[in-house]
């Protein structure tokens, strides 16, 4: 039971060091408490819901793949912790730049960061967690990684900014592939 609830767990932090990441750039040019809750709350938001549509998908096609979607679920996650690895190394983009703190550049970067939550909730299904549970812990996840990457902003910079999505691609790339060693070995 505690190895299942552990593997949610993984999930959520690895989703949440792209939200850090974010958060740590935001953190740099210095936001309210006001808006670090603001900042919170919608990313994980968004993450939730994107689990919650992902999920759905994933149930979808669990139904047409039988047996193997785990599998499918699975190398989904591995394909997204290297999407993360790869993005993560790449040039800052002009979308990079906008006010984060609120409006509409702070919706645009939830449902950019959440993106990943969408192929998450595609396998989160086959972990064996509860999805209500599940939806908790990695919003919980999120919401601490935000405040968390606002508040030391300043002290890290542009290092953990760059390097945190780095290694949740790289967390959420060995999830994948020990989710499905443990499957194939039937152990979860």
């Amino acid at each position: 039971m505690l190895a299942t609830f552990l593997k949610v767990l993984i999930v959520g932090v690895a989703l949440s060091l792209d939200v850090f990441a974010v958060s740590v750039g935001v953190g740099v040019r210095g936001v309210s408490r006001r808006q670090k809750v603001r900042i919170g709350i919608t990313f994980a938001c968004a993450e939730t819901a994107m689990i919650v549509i992902g999920a759905g998908l994933g149930l979808a096609a669990g139904r047409l793949a039988g047996d193997y979607a785990g599998y499918i679920g699975f190398a989904g996650l591995v394909a997204l912790g290297i999407f993360m690895m790869r993005e993560s190394r790449a040039e800052m983009s002009e979308a990079s730049r906008l006010d984060l703190s609120s409006g509409p550049g702070l919706l645009l970067a939830a449902v950019a960061l959440s993106l990943d939550s969408l192929g998450v909730g595609f396998s989160i299904l086959y972990i064996g967690v509860p999805l209500p549970v599940s939806l908790i812990i990695i919003a919980f996840a999120s919401v601490v990684s935000t405040t968390t990457g606002l508040a030391l902003g300043k002290a890290l910079g542009r290092y953990a900014e760059r390097n945190a999505a780095f290694f949740g691609g790289v967390l959420l790339a060995l999830t994948g592939l020990l989710f499905a060693v443990l499957k194939a070995l039937r152990f979860g």
